[in-house]
């Protein structure tokens, strides 16, 4: 990127962030007056938003020199923050699961986004020019495959710029290969799959990282300004670093799951995914582990991957997989502890590891189970009061 482009960037981004900060400000001032006063509420919408912005740029030549569609955007990103934060408060969720209403952007901690609309930008000769004249040179990942609808220019935390690009989605066939797959979360092991050749071990990238990052962030400690004092460079330099190191784990997580993923999807008609939610793992003593083993990058990566290729992928709740038993359908009488890693069952006497057991209950779930033509399964013996038998071991 030029020098005179990230200049442009920048002062947009000056702008947009005081717009942002209006916003905010604004929205207090109604929320105190509707505490105040229940009787003559005030709104603060994004009809009102905009009419604030309009009188702004009337009046403020400097934010005027600025493009108005990515301040409009601005506008829709703070209502749309907002409308999510009153709607979790209103639903009285706990405050661990509520969207925080927006906050003041500060100079120095809030990060460049900008977004732009299909009548803020164009792309000529493989260059990005934005509204506002700021003309970007682009080093494309990938060619797009239809016309973009719109575009994120962003700044990362090492002071990368990227542009994100929202097109419609186009399906990528592959050939039916006939084949089912069940897919079962864990922390010994991230993905266990009714087949061994597509099991996901842990990689363990954050650990094999740990001691770097550990010295960085010692020398972050020692180097942390006081309050109300500005950063010294020591710091900044070990606070990028630091950063590197975050950054080089979450892709080296990133590129993991994908490969996986789009070797799941190439080999499987259809795939049955636990839908698991690793929150509860944080406050337990597998919480660096579980964290480490990115279950929700990897599950992600996997859903996406078999939307891109038109695969079948189903979610499978994850409740009491690890108490039944795939071949007859049994349920043992109490939970399994997560030291004992053998499923046993107690009617059809069938025994084999917990994780496999719990990949082919996916299968069972959601109604893929590998039967012959017929679709008659070859499993144990029918129990009064149980389901239909489940599907042959693998």
């Amino acid at each position: 990127m030029s020098s005179s482009a990230r200049v442009r960037l920048l002062a947009e981004w000056g702008r947009c962030r005081w717009v942002w900060n209006e916003c905010v400000a604004k929205s207090r001032r109604v929320h105190q007056h509707n505490t105040a006063h229940p009787d003559d509420r005030l709104t603060c919408g994004p009809a009102q938003l905009d009419r604030m912005l309009t009188r702004a740029r009337a009046t403020m030549g400097w934010l005027r020199e600025g493009a108005s569609v990515p301040q409009q955007q601005t506008i829709r990103d703070f209502a749309i923050s907002r409308a999510k934060a009153l709607k979790d408060i209103k639903a009285a969720l706990p405050h661990h699961q509520r969207a925080g209403m927006p906050k003041v952007k500060r100079k120095r901690e809030a990060l460049p986004t900008l977004n732009y609309t299909r009548r803020g930008f164009r792309i000529r000769s493989g260059r990005l020019h934005l509204a506002g004249g700021a003309v970007l040179g682009v080093v494309w990942s990938r060619d797009l495959p239809t016309d973009p609808t719109s575009v994120r220019v962003y700044q990362d935390s090492l002071g990368h710029w990227y542009a994100s690009f929202v097109v419609a989605a186009v399906v990528q066939p592959l050939p039916e290969t006939g084949r089912v797959i069940g897919v079962d979360w864990g922390v010994k092991e991230t993905a266990t799959t009714t087949s061994d050749a597509h099991d996901l071990s842990h990689s363990q990238h954050g650990r094999e990282a740990a001691r770097r990052l550990a010295h960085y962030q010692r020398m972050m400690s020692r180097r942390k300004p006081g309050r109300g004092q500005s950063a010294s460079k020591g710091y900044r330099q070990a606070q990028k670093q630091a950063a590197k190191q975050y950054k080089k784990v979450a892709r080296q997580r990133q590129d993991t799951a994908r490969k996986w993923a789009k070797k799941v999807v190439r080999d499987h008609d259809a795939v049955a995914v636990e839908d698991f939610r690793a929150k509860f793992l944080a406050k337990s003593s597998m919480a660096r582990k579980a964290a480490d083993a990115a279950i929700g990058v990897t599950k992600q990566a996997l859903i996406e991957m078999g939307r891109k290729h038109g695969r079948d992928v189903r979610l499978v709740n994850p409740v009491h997989t690890t108490m039944d038993c795939a071949w007859c359908g049994a349920r043992t009488k109490h939970a399994l502890p997560l030291s004992e890693r053998t499923y046993t069952c107690t009617v059809c006497g069938v025994s084999r590891p917990r994780d496999k057991n719990s990949a082919s209950v996916m299968l069972v779930r959601a109604g893929l189970n590998p039967a012959g033509a017929d679709r008659v399964r070859a499993g144990g013996p029918l129990v009064p009061g149980q389901r239909e038998p489940g599907i042959p071991v693998l």
